[in-house]
Formats: structure tokens, C-alpha cells, sequence
């Protein structure tokens, strides 16, 4: 007979819905082995409800809820889930799918006063048992994770919140049960609650832990209320959003324990020799000041974010040329007169302290700045102990400080050649009006591979590609860049929009392997996982060609303003391989509205999917005087703040070559008509006003034409387009053999056709269709 304790059940499933992963505690509640359940659809194990479930999961990063399950032995078991959706950053996704199965009735609540203040507590909090599973947790915390005690009860922080930052916490309450001492561990174990989690063991009344609580403050709390730290510890190097911050760390954590004032000065350079000559004058940075009994140093002079110079003689400048700490005396002449003078000693002034420190915030690099600390006379002047200490949390807020300059520094750097590799400017051409939007993300992990591109093609069709590459930082963006060289690689091959993504499919595959073969411990994988949408928009047809590789689907809006999303086939992401893509081919009236974007947009994390899809269509449906106008709206609608996802956003409203612009002609397969297709050709351009093209036309038209006749098959198409200030010369013809350039001899009678096709076109080139092929040729009208 098992023995009863409590356990939780696991189970993995993939993007497809198939069952990727079954737990020890998944065969004790519904009695399946594993090999009888891996392989199978998930839905196999549902006794109902197969499409709500579907519903309920679509678009949905987490989802908790109550499923009904069939046991093996037929019995219908109503279980509470949690669902967390995963994104590695290389490979496809899955669902991470909980249940936790108590072994005893939930623990009797406390005394009504002790119960309302856990509840009505500002801080989050919850309590874990001697197995690390959740047994209470109050309302503050189930708002800042947007779950209820219900849906936690019994499970462990790793199933909870999965992550980095709960794998830290858990082993710090592991080690606050073991030793019986509060613990603290670094990260956010969510968007809205703070950089670090404290675990307090709890015990009964002999002494025994039983227990730990997990406190968890939000953000506002944080800085409004900092906790006093316990004996030897420091500003936490590694988790501060930047250097002002860092400095105002080290703030916190040295007064009123150390000093009654301080201020941080940070150079803009770090210096990197000590002992050298004192300089006329140092230039600083002030990042943080702080003093008893507010924390707001009183009186005037140089604040937070301005600038501080400091004279060869002040202590600054001798603790920064020293490269070592400092301890001054403000009556001394010296010290007092820089101290009344100097506005940026306006904080020691006012706060009437005798005794100065001065400590430069050293890293192995060089030095990057200085912290003065300063002690009221009643509490007398600085000695070696309090000497120690402020080294200690210097050295500590200067790990800080530098990791946070290296990060910002980063970031710059990725956003740098993200911004290279995106469009500068939108190519010129008139099948589309355009409008574009690009978004970093807010979050600390960097931009991502987000991008977007437009692409003219023959015929005066346009491609639209929209793409976005798994993770995040350099490696995202370089995967980026290339795929974006691909495509449009591709594209100037004039593939049709599913050959495209098959091609870019291998592509990944074999970055993948390169990369992997290089590099077996890369955060990425040569952009397996990446979406992408590919568009293909034809003026002259008016319709467009798209596929996508588990991208989501474009909106399209009729001119009259109804809104829907064209039916593509999703396809799997980039780099799975094997698996098809379809085209679908739609008809798009002059004046539709086409919206391509990444799924950043939907992803706010203050409504669900639906109410964001229900927030674009209404954008998007609303009558606009311009796309930017468009553009514009739909990001103040879906977003109330910084995005936690890159987002790019394409916007498009079609135009149409009317049939005055576009002139065909079905020809013979006989040698004398190419004359007759020069004829064909000069009358167009006169009835469109372009006499002075007439004679290039007529030579390109002629060596196309007879080309298609000597080497292509039957049948035989001119088309001339007037696009603006582009006239294109095409001529089909249903052989697959692609033409190419050849180097004719002197005595040749032939060869030189598209040689001269070369030279006469501004671009030229080859198409193929289905069946058949198209050889054309633009030229400029402005040249002429």
C-alpha cells in the first residue's frame, strides 16, 4: 500500500497537444504509466470538455482552472490545474501542467486579529510547509501573481511561478528550514513584486522550525520603505536596474547605521591609475544622496542627476587621486572653507556633521567614482570599524554600479545593431502606402529579434515580411540580421511565399547545426523556434499571396471598414523541419487595410487575448486621415505601459494598377512577330505619353520576344506596366529553363540579347510561376 503524503502530479505537453512528459505523481492520481500516455493527444485523458480547454489555453501564457479527467480505471475525477505555457530560448514550446493532491485537510485557520493581518497584510506573503509546498498565501500575493490560494495550494515556488528567480528562492527556504536563520534570495519572482525574496523560518514554541514565510515586496514598497539590513550585509550586487539605483542602494544601507549624510559622485570615465597627480579639477556626476532623519539631505545645492566639480584640493579629488579612503575633520581650515563654498558640499553643510569619509568605489577595471560619508559631532568621528564597513558596501554598490553600466551598455549596444539591421527608410513603390512601428521591450533581458521588412519585386509587386527571432540580446539580433538577409535573398528569386518559408526552414536547420557544432553551450539555436509571415501584394491582380510560419495570422480591413483575419494556415515555426507550409491567395479590394505585427502586442499583461484582439479590431475598423494615424492608435489602445515583448507593426492600405496602365498581348510562335511586338509596344507608349522611352523599349521588347521564341514554348505574353516612374517590359512564355547571360565572339551572329537587355534595364530579371516563366525588365522613366 503507497503511503498518503502529499505529492504533485506533472505532465508536458507540446505546441501539438501531444503528451511529452508524465510524472511518477501523474501514474498515482489517474493510474496511466507512462508509456501507455507519452505520445498520445493530452485530449485522450479529458472525460469532456475537449474545445473549452482548447479555448481557454489559446493565446494564454498561464491558465488555472478545474479539468475533468478520466481515470484508468473509468472514475471521473474533477481536478484543479495549473498551466504555464514555456518558451526556452532555443526549440519549440510546450505546457508545464500541475496538480498538486494534499494528503491532509487544509491546516485550522488562526485567531480572527492574526488571520486579518496575514490577509490584509501590504506585503506579500506565503506560507510554506516542511515539504516547501504552499499552504496559505495572502491577498497581496495572489494579486501580484494573478492567482488565487486555491489554484497554489500544495504545489511547490517551482511549479508556482516557474524560473530562475523561484529555483534561488527555493533553495534559500530549503536552507532557512535547515539552519533556522532568515534567508534571502535575489530576483523577481514576478512583474510586480520586488528584486528580492526574504524567507523567515517559522517556529513553534519549542523552538522547532515548522514552517517558512515567503515575503516577497512589490516595487512601490521597495522604495518607499526599504528593509533594514541585517548585520553584514550589503546593497545586492548584480540585481539593481541601473547605476543611479545601485547608488541609492548604498544609501539605504549605511544611514543612519553608518553615517547621518552621504552622497555618491560617479565619473563618467572610470579611472584607471592610482597614485597620479591631482588634477585642477575633477567632473562627476552626483547619482545619490541621502541623509537622517527623512532620507532627504535638507538646504540647497547640487542634486541628484546634476553636475559636480570638484576643485584639486577637496576631498574628492584626493580620495579619487589616492585611490583609497580618506577621513577629514570639517573644522579643519581647509576642508571648512571647501565645505562653504562648494555647492556641491551643500549636504554636509547642512547636516552639521564633524567627522568626513571619503571612499572611492574601486572595481577591478579602474575607479569609478566616490562616496563621502559624513557623522554628526554627538556621534563622534569615524573609526576603523565603521572604516571596514564602508568599504565593505562601496565595494559591493561598485560591483553594482559597474554590472549595471555593462547591461545599459549592452543593451545599447544590441539596440545598436538591431536599428542597423532594421529599414531605415521604406523602399520606393507604388502598389503600397506603408507605416511601420517598432518597440523594444522594457524588460532587462534585451531587445529581441523582432524585425520587419518590405521588399519591392517584379511586376510591381510588393512583399510584406513581418518575423520574430526566439530570445533575446546580441545573439537575437545577429539571427535576426540573417534571416532578414535571407528572405530578401529569396525573395529577389521571386519564390512563391510557401517555397519561401520552406527554403528559410532549412536555412535554421543548418544555422542551427553550425551554430550547435561550434558553440554546444549557445543560449540560441540558430533561430529555431523563430515565427514568420511572408506577403506577396500584386497591384495589377489586387490580390496577396501569404504564408507564415507559426506567426500569427494579418488583419485585413475592407474599405468599408469590417475587420477579420485572413485564414492562413498557421504552419510550425522556422527550424522544425520536415513539416509543409500553405499559401492562401486572397483578393484584396483597392483601399484594404493590411495590419502585420508580432505577437508582443498581445501580449499585455494587464488583459487576456481576447480583450486584445477585441481592443485591434477597433483600432484598426476606426476611420483614420493617415497609417501613421493608424499606427499610432493601435499601440495607445493595446498598450498602457513599456511592452514586456519586442513589437513591430506593419501597417498597409493597397492601391491597384487600373487597366489604362497595364497593356498585354498574346503573341504567335513565329519568328516575324517580333515585329509586330515592337509595333504593339510603341503604340502603347504614345497613347501613354512616353515617346522618348519608345526606342529602348522597342530593342528590350524585340530581344525578349525573340528569346522566348528560340528557347521557350508556347504560349507567348507581352505585358507593359506604367507604374509612376517605372515602365516594366515582361514577356511569358511556359518553359521552365531559366536564361542567362552569354559571352558572345565577335563573328557570333547571336548572344548578345540580354547582355543588351542589361545594359538598357535599370534591374532585370527571372520569375517562375507554376508552370512557365516570366522574363522582365524595368526601366526609369526620370533617366529619360
Amino acid at each position: 500500500m503507497e503511503r498518503q503524503s502529499t505529492y504533485t502530479a506533472t505532465a508536458t505537453i507540446d505546441e501539438r497537444g501531444i503528451l511529452t512528459g508524465w510524472s511518477e505523481g501523474a501514474r498515482r492520481l489517474l493510474g496511466y504509466d507512462s508509456p501507455a500516455v507519452v505520445g498520445r493527444p493530452a485530449t485522450a485523458l479529458l472525460a469532456a470538455g475537449h474545445a473549452a480547454v482548447r479555448r481557454a489555453l489559446a493565446g494564454r501564457t498561464r491558465w488555472n482552472g478545474t479539468v475533468p479527467l478520466r481515470h484508468q480505471d473509468g472514475r471521473l475525477l474533477e481536478l484543479g490545474v495549473l498551466a504555464h505555457r514555456r518558451t526556452p530560448p532555443a526549440g519549440s514550446g510546450d505546457w508545464l501542467v500541475v496538480s498538486a493532491v494534499p494528503a491532509r485537510a487544509q491546516p485550522p485557520r488562526g485567531e480572527p486579529l492574526e488571520e486579518w493581518t496575514f490577509l490584509q497584510s501590504p506585503f506579500p506573503l506565503a506560507i510554506f510547509d516542511a515539504d516547501l509546498r504552499l499552504v496559505r498565501a495572502n491577498r497581496r500575493l495572489e494579486h501580484a501573481l494573478a492567482l488565487p490560494e486555491a489554484a497554489m495550494r500544495g504545489l511547490g515556488l517551482a511549479h508556482i511561478v516557474p524560473g530562475g528567480a523561484s529555483e534561488e528562492a527555493d533553495r534559500a527556504m530549503r536552507l532557512a528550514l535547515e539552519s533556522g536563520r532568515p534567508q534571502e534570495a535575489p530576483g523577481r519572482l514576478g512583474a510586480e513584486l520586488g528584486r528580492t525574496t526574504v524567507l523567515t523560518p517559522l517556529k513553534d514554541a519549542d523552538g522547532r522550525v515548522r514552517a517558512v514565510c515567503l515575503s516577497a515586496p512589490q516595487p512601490s514598497q521597495e522604495t518607499t520603505a526599504p528593509p533594514r539590513p541585517p548585520d553584514g550585509a550589503g546593497p545586492p550586487a548584480g540585481t539593481l536596474a541601473d547605476q543611479a539605483r545601485a547608488a541609492q542602494e548604498l544609501g539605504e544601507v549605511t544611514v543612519p547605521r553608518l553615517a547621518d549624510a552621504m552622497a555618491v559622485d560617479l565619473l563618467d570615465t572610470p579611472r584607471t591609475t592610482a597614485g597620479a597627480a591631482v588634477p585642477e579639477q575633477v567632473v562627476l556626476r552626483r547619482a545619490a544622496l541621502r541623509a537622517v532623519p527623512d532620507g532627504d539631505p535638507p538646504g540647497h545645492g547640487t542634486g541628484v542627476g546634476q553636475t559636480v566639480v570638484c576643485p584639486a584640493g577637496s576631498p574628492a579629488a584626493r580620495c579619487l587621486a589616492a585611490a583609497r579612503p580618506r577621513l577629514y575633520d570639517t573644522a579643519d581650515p581647509d576642508i571648512a572653507e571647501w565645505a562653504a563654498l562648494d555647492p556641491g558640499a551643500a549636504w554636509l553643510r547642512a547636516s552639521g556633521a564633524r567627522s568626513l569619509l571619503a571612499v572611492p568605489l574601486l572595481v577591478p577595471g579602474g575607479t569609478l567614482g566616490v562616496a563621502m560619508f559624513g557623522r554628526h559631532p554627538q556621534r563622534g568621528p569615524f573609526g576603523p570599524e565603521e572604516l571596514r564597513l564602508a568599504e565593505e558596501f562601496t565595494a559591493k554598490a561598485a560591483g553594482g554600479i559597474e554590472q549595471a553600466h555593462g547591461q545599459s551598455r549592452s543593451r545599447t549596444t544590441t539596440m545598436a545593431l538591431q536599428r542597423s539591421l532594421l529599414p531605415h527608410t521604406l523602399p520606393e513603390q507604388g502598389a503600397l502606402e506603408i507605416a511601420t512601428r517598432y518597440l523594444p521591450a522594457a524588460t532587462r533581458a534585451g531587445v529581441g529579434g523582432d524585425w520587419f521588412d518590405v521588399i519591392p519585386l517584379s511586376g510591381a509587386r510588393v512583399a510584406l515580411v513581418v518575423g520574430d527571432v526566439v530570445g533575446h540580446g546580441i545573439r537575437a539580433s545577429a539571427t535576426m540580421g540573417r534571416l532578414r538577409t535571407a528572405v530578401r535573398t529569396l525573395a529577389d528569386v521571386d519564390l512563391p511565399a510557401d517555397e519561401l518559408l520552406t527554403h528559410l526552414d532549412d536555412l535554421v536547420l543548418r544555422l542551427a547545426a553550425d551554430e550547435g557544432s561550434a558553440d554546444p553551450g549557445a543560449d540560441t539555436a540558430g533561430g529555431i523556434g523563430t515565427t514568420c509571415l511572408y506577403a506577396v501584394y500584386d497591384p495589377v491582380s489586387r490580390r496577396c499571396s501569404v504564408a507564415r510560419a507559426g506567426h500569427p495570422p494579418p488583419a485585413v480591413v475592407s474599405p468599408e471598414g469590417t475587420v477579420r483575419f485572413l485564414d492562413v494556415p498557421a504552419g510550425p515555426p522556422l527550424g522544425l523541419g520536415g513539416l509543409p507550409f500553405e499559401a492562401l491567395e486572397a483578393e484584396l479590394p483597392e483601399g484594404s487595410l493590411l495590419a502585420l505585427y508580432t505577437d508582443g502586442l498581445l501580449e499585455a499583461r494587464d488583459h487576456d487575448i481576447d480583450v486584445a484582439l477585441d481592443k485591434m479590431f477597433a483600432a484598426l475598423g476606426r476611420p483614420a486621415q493617415s497609417l501613421e494615424s493608424v499606427c499610432d492608435r493601435v499601440l495607445t489602445e493595446l498598450l498602457s505601459h513599456r511592452p514586456d515583448d519586442d513589437i513591430a507593426l506593419l501597417v498597409a492600405r493597397t492601391r491597384a494598377l487600373h487597366e489604362d496602365l497595364v497593356a498585354s498581348w498574346q503573341l504567335d510562335d513565329r519568328p516575324s512577330v517580333v515585329a509586330l511586338a515592337r509595333r504593339y509596344a510603341t503604340d502603347q507608349l504614345s497613347a501613354w505619353g512616353l515617346d522618348e522611352a519608345a526606342f529602348t523599349t522597342e530593342l528590350m521588347v524585340s530581344e525578349l520576344v525573340t528569346n522566348a521564341i528560340r528557347y521557350g514554348r508556347p504560349p507567348i505574353r507581352l505585358r507593359l506596366i506604367h507604374q509612376g516612374t517605372k515602365l516594366i517590359s515582361e514577356v511569358y512564355d511556359s518553359s521552365g529553363t531559366t536564361p542567362h547571360m552569354r559571352r558572345a565572339r565577335i563573328f557570333d551572329e547571336g548572344g548578345r540579347g540580354l547582355l543588351l537587355v542589361a545594359q538598357l534595364a535599370q534591374r532585370w530579371g527571372t520569375r517562375h510561376d507554376r508552370v512557365g516563366k516570366t522574363v522582365w525588365a524595368e526601366q526609369s522613366l526620370t533617366a529619360l
